[in-house]
């Protein structure tokens, strides 16, 4: 008897092993993916400019070079392209922060030969001029509570997306890519809209892929959402993943993407990392 509808995975034809650099972009379900490849010690760079949710906003990342203007709202000074963990209440400090990510963004793509893409959301937040001017801005990665009057809410076409990382795919292209769309459903966009998103995620991907036969893409939205449908595979917010759902997900990853040979010794490390993890009771 079948109880479970299973997402059919075709192993890749190209394999992560330890001599690879991987650099992982986007939303926290590239943190998810990044810890464990972390705890079995493999080289890896996550998210230099923090958790991005939208496409623009993480080929936005990607590109930059220089220090973007920051902006200060209720004592604290802001860039719109970085995570709020970035801000400071002293603006020379948030610059060597923001300076420092720019340069581990750029080593990372230089020195990558494999690069994770997880797009979290088409719906993006375009500033305005008026209230908190910021030149070139556009399109934000972090809105850091400011007032909504300060935006403009609108949905990414799958055109403009596939715009964007044209050019992006073309500049690396001895790089191996990987795109996935998080699973993680962003419910305040409304359900509908929520499906929306995710609809216009998965077919800028595709577009992608055919377009480019070095772009991979990973299932990683459909084997949660459909493979692992019950919500014991949720967390309390019966939104984000819970940690068994996290462990599923990345043994289908690493059977997909990974030689036998390295998969074995991810067992070795993770056993490692486990150890140093340990703290003595006496």
């Amino acid at each position: 008897m079948k109880l479970q509808t299973t997402v059919d995975i075709k192993p890749s034809k190209w394999q992560i092993g330890y001599e690879d650099k991987i650099l992982l972009l986007g939303s926290c379900f590239s943190d998810e993916i990044g810890a464990q490849m972390m705890q079995r010690h493999l080289s890896v760079t996550c998210n230099p400019f923090g958790t991005l949710y939208n496409p623009l906003s993480i080929a936005q990342a990607m590109q930059m070079k220089e220090l973007p203007e920051l902006v200060q709202h209720e004592g604290l000074w802001h860039s719109m392209a970085h995570h709020g963990s970035f801000s400071r209440a002293d603006k020379s400090e948030a610059e060597l922060a923001i300076r420092q990510s720019i340069e581990t963004m750029q080593q990372a793509i230089q020195e990558a030969t494999v690069v994770i893409i997880t797009f979290g959301t088409a719906w993006v937040y375009e500033m305005k001029d008026e209230g908190f001017p910021v030149t070139g801005c556009g399109v934000v990665g972090n809105c850091h509570k400011l007032p909504e009057s300060c935006f403009t809410r609108r949905r990414l076409t799958v055109e403009e997306i596939v715009a964007v990382w044209q050019p992006i795919l073309q500049q690396y292209p001895d790089k191996h890519w990987l795109f996935t769309v998080s699973p993680i459903r962003h419910i305040k966009d409304g359900l509908h809209e929520n499906q929306l998103s995710k609809a216009t995620l998965l077919l800028a991907i595709e577009e992608l892929r055919t377009q480019h036969p070095e772009v991979s893409y990973f299932p990683s939205y459909e084997i949660l959402l459909d493979e692992l449908r019950d919500y014991r595979f949720f967390a309390d917010d019966l939104v984000h993943p819970s940690s068994l759902a996290v462990n599923y997900i990345w043994e289908r990853f690493a059977a997909t993407f990974c030689s036998p040979q390295t998969q074995n010794e991810m067992v070795l490390e993770h056993k490692r990392w486990k150890q140093s993890q340990h703290i003595p009771l006496h």
